[in-house]
């Protein structure tokens, strides 16, 4: 295996788009390093990126927004006490990654293109409607996040392609997200179900809304026809229950040791609900 550990992203792309055979990109290392000792992936080439400058900061953009650099590991976003306050759903769903010390390590662009359906960063980020930026041979590119799994393992980055950084919106007034998961123990397991549930309201009504589920279908689903229920409503009981009958109805997963697929379809609902509450309670400040 070669080992490189270029100073820009052009250089890494430039490395990547001639590398024969299997390349790797290494950020934290947590999904790569476990698939390499393993044996699931050998790669012929390890494209380091940790030292190219810029990539381990979080900043603020021009628009109040925020853009993640790809090397930010989990522990530094729970430590950022603005970002927590703007999308604390988004730092949610990286903060359940693994342990402490995996938390030192783990980054969003990392779970990101793990492309893993039960990635716990992802939900949260689709849900605030995030984007990345994409650095390729034929130079860069946004893209939104919910476009870059295409199913477990496989992602839509072109060969030479890697992500730079994550970019996330203005959070603006009366906003709230957050990111709920069920799992069988209490900590350090694979979602069973994840949903991540964003609302802005004027006044007691909602706004806008987004509902994102992760775990029950080959990538995350968006479902804005259960989003569009909460749409011009206080959040009453009765489109709750709406809401969670939504989501049950768009899940489509499948059977395994953690979870049938009743399971699976009857607690995306029950999720659904709560992780709405949170959200509304959170943009009523």
């Amino acid at each position: 295996m070669r080992y490189h550990r270029p100073e820009t992203f052009e250089e890494a792309v430039r490395l990547a788009a001639g590398a024969p055979g299997v390349t790797r990109f290494l950020l934290g290392g947590t999904d790569v390093l476990v698939q390499l000792r393993s044996g699931m992936v050998t790669p012929d080439v390890m494209i380091d990126l940790k030292g190219i400058p810029g990539i381990s900061k979080v900043m603020r953009t021009e628009d109040g927004g925020w853009c993640i650099g790809a090397a930010v590991p989990g522990s530094k976003l729970g430590a950022n006490a603005d970002l927590v306050a703007d999308w604390p759903g988004v730092v949610e769903g990286i903060e359940l990654v693994g342990s402490t010390q995996i938390q030192s390590r783990a980054t969003l662009t990392g779970n990101l293109c793990n492309a893993s359906p039960a990635a716990d960063g992802v939900p949260g980020l689709v849900a605030a409607s995030a984007t990345a930026t994409v650095v390729g041979p034929h130079g860069s590119r946004i893209a939104r996040v919910e476009d870059i799994p295409t199913g477990p393992g496989s992602t839509s980055l072109e060969p030479g392609e890697v992500i730079s950084g994550i970019n996330l919106p203005r959070r603006g007034e009366n906003g709230g997200d957050a990111y709920l998961r069920f799992i069988p123990r209490s900590e350090m397991d694979i979602a069973v179900v994840g949903c991540a549930v964003n609302l802005r309201l004027d006044g007691d009504a909602v706004v806008e809304a987004r509902v994102v589920l992760g775990a029950v279908a080959p990538t995350v689903l968006v479902l804005p026809d259960a989003a569009e229920l909460l749409v011009g409503t206080a959040l009453g009981e009765g489109e709750l229950e709406k809401l969670a009958a939504a989501a049950s109805a768009a899940c489509k997963p499948i059977s395994d040791k953690r979870g049938t697929i009743e399971f699976r379809t009857e607690v995306a609902g029950v999720l659904a609900k709560r992780a709405a509450k949170i959200a509304y309670s959170r943009a009523k400040g």
